[in-house]
């Protein structure tokens, strides 16, 4: 017997033929109930971050152009409470199991970004070592999405612990892995697009190196 990874609920033992006829289908390891759950970001969306709700150029955004940066970035989920628990289970808890329940939908993402480089937020050491893998690297992975590591990060104090303000403060803990070649185009990929000052930090070592164009992507929003 399957259960489902989220509420742990026994998935369908058989295949009805409404569900071929319908399409329908419980993959990822949870069921559809569970994943209903789960909110695509809407058409409504910031067009520079797809920050849900917003039709203009979110405040996020117009803070990044008041400095003279630019964003380019997109995400798939809105960040809410059943993405929070998710998030908290997979990456703090450390349910390594859970990397695969958005595999089909970052496959399907990444065939769309021919020419770009993938290349994942890395995680400090000390966060390496408290959960056993980078969350970021293994979401890939399990959706069989190629991907070079360019960056190492410095340990510093973790985002989810830090004050709005403090995400904002532009502290540079990235730097390029030696002897590592730069790509002209490059996605930098996160679980979690919040102000998007880790993106911005990340960009600009690998801008700083010989990157000509450097986009983002997030699971969530």
């Amino acid at each position: 017997m399957t259960m489902c990874l989220l509420c742990q609920q026994l998935l369908k033992p058989r295949i009805l033929f409404s569900d071929i006829f319908l399409l329908k289908k419980e993959e990822g390891g949870i069921c559809s109930v569970c994943r209903k759950k789960f909110n695509l970001i809407s058409d409504i969306h910031c067009p520079n971050c797809f920050k849900e709700g917003e039709k203009t150029i979110c405040s996020d955004c117009r803070y990044w152009q008041e400095k003279g940066l630019d964003v380019s970035h997109e995400s798939l989920y809105s960040y809410n409470d059943q993405m929070a628990d998710y998030i908290s289970r997979y990456k703090f808890i450390g349910d390594y199991l859970l990397r695969i329940i958005f595999a089909d939908k970052l496959k399907q993402y990444f065939k769309n970004k021919v020419g770009y480089c993938p290349v994942p937020i890395p995680i400090s050491n000390q966060r390496m070592k408290e959960r056993g893998f980078n969350q970021v690297t293994e979401l890939l992975s399990a959706a069989g999405v190629r991907f070079t590591a360019l960056l190492q990060k410095e340990d510093t104090k973790k985002q989810s612990e830090k004050t709005r303000k403090e995400r904002l403060a532009l502290q540079q803990p990235f730097s390029v892995i030696d002897k590592m070649a730069i790509p002209d185009k490059i996605i930098l990929i996160d679980d979690v697009y919040t102000t998007g000052a880790t993106i911005q930090l990340a960009k600009k070592v690998l801008m700083k190196n010989g990157a000509k164009t450097v986009i983002s992507f997030s699971l969530a929003r």
